[in-house]
């Protein structure tokens, strides 16, 4: 059971998603200030700040297991490096199959020169609002793993949040381990939202 203090903190998380999705909204639909307030309660009383994902695959081994995992996946009121950081597991559209998403860690975001290992590719900076994600598999080759080196650098735009608890199976689960800030924003997310057995009901061995 989350304490007084996680449940205090988890509110003030989910106050800033609940403004920040309805004063998106309001931009866009030119609500009354009835009806944004309206829509300010009903996420904060009613609604959650994450949702489940199920993904598979070698490339985050060992994160991931690589039969299917059940993912426990924080939405983020904004996409930019306030919320998301390097070291972080990030959830993202694919890049060749929009429909489809993926779990990858950020490992450079705007700003950033890359230099590759291979001495025939010229070094280039990522440009603004650009991230570069990798496989954590340490064991694949750089060519075999489906991330920015194979795909190039994604659009923040396209990641919709952080992937914070991980169920491989019913007896194999625990805590993703992000960034250490990510980590401590996190923590009282996942002692208010964190439930196993709903995961273990979601999850497809």
């Amino acid at each position: 059971m989350a304490s007084i203090t996680n449940y205090v903190r988890y509110m003030a998380h989910k106050l800033e998603y609940s403004l920040t999705l309805s004063l998106k909204k309001h931009t866009r639909e030119k609500l009354s200030d009835r009806e944004l307030l309206g829509i300010v309660m009903k996420n904060l009383f009613y609604g959650r700040i994450t949702y489940l994902h199920s993904d598979k695959g070698q490339e985050m081994a060992p994160t991931m297991g690589t039969n299917e995992n059940t993912l426990l996946v924080r939405k983020l009121p904004v996409v930019d490096t306030r919320y998301i950081f390097v070291g972080d597991a990030v959830v993202f559209k694919d890049p060749n199959e929009k429909k489809k998403y993926i779990v990858r860690r950020l490992a450079a975001v705007e700003g950033s020169e890359m230099v590759s290992s291979d001495e025939k590719d010229e070094p280039f900076v990522l440009e603004k609002d650009q991230c570069w994600v990798v496989a954590e598999n340490q064991e694949m080759k750089s060519k075999e793993a489906y991330d920015s080196r194979t795909f190039g650098p994604i659009s923040m735009a396209d990641i919709v949040g952080r992937a914070i608890y991980c169920l491989r199976t019913a007896v194999d689960h625990g805590p993703v381990s992000n960034s250490e800030f990510a980590m401590e924003e996190d923590s009282p997310i996942l002692a208010v939202e964190l439930d196993v057995d709903e995961l273990a009901k979601d999850h497809k061995a």
